[in-house]
């Protein structure tokens, strides 16, 4: 179904656009019908899984199938390994000294037929998941990095490195929240401290950094300020506490993906700029999509950018909100898969039932291009949330509904009461598409969509001290799989 939005004038645009909904299950965007075929398989990484270097595994903010690795066996089963991406470490009041990593993930895959249910007591055994390998993650001099708050601190441009987030011990601050490889073995990070893009040799070290439009970098007395308001030990909060202008804390590039063809690089801010109407949560709805030209790794160059229209609900107090962007998976140069959430619901809150998460399909290929333009300077494109009437937003439809009962049931899930180990947990934020490599079914794909346990568990180890989450839960890391047929992506 096409979603909800806060105006009229908005829902006209959205129903009216090139993204059609035809049904539950199926969106045509572009000319090009997809179609979700529903969960095939569940999989888990205990809460207490610990990483090489004897700290909690952290699980993902971002992730990404290493295709070259992915075969299709003779019997249907599958394997292969994925690149799965932590944020910045176990923190509950201020953040850590966590060194960011990547980990590297062993898959098999053992797919439930679409619509079928799995034989009982092996609801979740189809997708086995073991942790293989971490690399930390390193500043361009190979120095560590960090998880800490920035703080208010920067460290100089210098050469082509341009102004970057410095935590008060020196490391360059990192929060990282979206990945893209690429075939040479570099890889693309997001982050929402910045919020920049970048870039990292095969062995964890910076390249290069992007900054993104003045528009996004967060401001405070009219200097920029990477603080996100979450200071470490010893740490200052900013005042004031928000940015006055660009990226809201702990709310930047949390979604980023290379097109097919590897031409293009999207990412997107988890909601609206400050002056976008940031500032209220009932307000941030008009978030940005930035489009880059992938050519020249090196140098990413921003070619297009587009309002893109967050999907809203009824909260349980009644009221209308704003559900956070959380990751996307690029289409085509003009449309790309992206998973929204609510906040403060699932297994290890108080908050038991999530009342909105969805996958939804995103076209941009009639929304008004703002790069470059004022919006990209000092003017507002959605003061007080409401969209500047020369731009037209993106159309967005929903494709997968991640709290549908019948699905999560068929594997021994469920959303809400009882708040157990088998309620999904609150933040899904991490997604990847692979071909299914089905000679019968060539235009279909398995989507491996991962949640963030914020390394939430009673067995914690992180930064040289051990630590039990508030709470009393264990959250594991937990993988979903839906397959998914996308007619001719593979020559997008």
């Amino acid at each position: 179904m096409t979603l909800p939005l806060l105006s009229a004038a908005l829902a006209t645009f959205v129903f009216s656009a090139p993204a059609v909904a035809l049904a539950d299950n199926s969106v045509t965007v572009g000319g090009m019908t997809l179609v979700n075929k529903g969960l095939i398989a569940i999989g888990r990484i205990p809460a207490n899984q610990r990483d090489k270097f004897g700290e909690t595994f952290g699980s993902g903010s971002g992730m990404s199938i290493d295709a070259k690795s992915w075969v299709r066996n003779a019997d249907g089963t599958y394997k292969g390994s994925l690149w799965l991406l932590p944020d910045r470490g176990y923190n509950v009041e201020g953040t850590t000294d966590y060194r960011p990593r990547l980990n590297t993930i062993d898959v098999q895959l053992t797919p439930v037929a679409p619509g079928a249910t799995p034989p009982a007591g092996k609801e979740q055994s189809g997708l086995e998941v073991k942790l293989a390998d971490t690399m930390l993650l390193t500043d361009n001099k190979g120095a560590d990095t960090t998880g800490l708050d920035p703080a208010g601190g920067t460290r100089q441009a210098e050469g082509a490195m341009p102004l970057l987030p410095q935590a008060p011990n020196g490391k360059l601050s990192l929060d990282n929240e979206a990945i893209a490889r690429l075939p040479d073995g570099t890889m693309f990070i997001s982050d929402e401290y910045g919020p920049y893009i970048y870039r990292f040799a095969a062995d964890g070290r910076m390249m290069s950094a992007t900054q993104p439009p003045a528009a996004l970098l967060p401001m405070r007395n009219g200097a920029v300020n990477f603080a996100s308001n979450n200071p470490g030990p010893g740490e200052s909060a900013p005042d004031p506490k928000d940015p006055t202008s660009g990226r809201q804390n702990n709310q930047g590039l949390e979604g980023m993906s290379l097109t097919p063809d590897g031409k293009f690089l999207i990412a997107v801010l988890q909601s609206a700029t400050r002056q976008d109407g940031g500032d209220s949560g009932s307000t941030r709805q008009n978030t940005r999509a930035l489009v880059y030209d992938a050519a020249d790794p090196a140098n990413l160059k921003l070619v297009h950018e587009y309002i893109v229209p967050l999907p809203v609900f009824t909260n349980d107090k009644g009221k209308t909100a704003v559900a956070a962007q959380s990751e996307i998976v690029a289409l085509s140069p003009t449309s790309f898969l992206m998973l929204a959430r609510d906040s403060n619901n699932g297994y290890g809150l108080k908050g038991e039932k999530s009342l909105y998460r969805s996958i939804n399909v995103v076209d941009i290929s009639a929304a008004t291009d703002i790069a470059g333009s004022a919006f990209d300077a000092d003017k507002p494109v959605a003061p007080k949330g409401v969209l500047d009437p020369s731009v037209k937003p993106a159309a967005v439809s929903q494709l997968i509904d991640i709290n549908d009962g019948a699905n999560l049931a068929r594997f021994g899930l469920h959303n809400g009461a009882p708040n157990d180990r088998n309620n999904l947990s609150e933040k899904w934020e991490a997604m990847s598409l692979v071909s299914a490599l089905d000679p019968k079914q060539p235009d279909d794909y398995f989507l491996f969509v991962a949640n963030d346990n914020d390394f939430l568990t009673q067995d914690g180890y992180q930064v040289g001290a051990a630590y039990k989450a508030e709470g009393g839960a264990d959250v594991d890391t937990m993988f979903q799989v839906y397959q998914l047929t996308i007619p001719g992506l593979s020559a997008k």
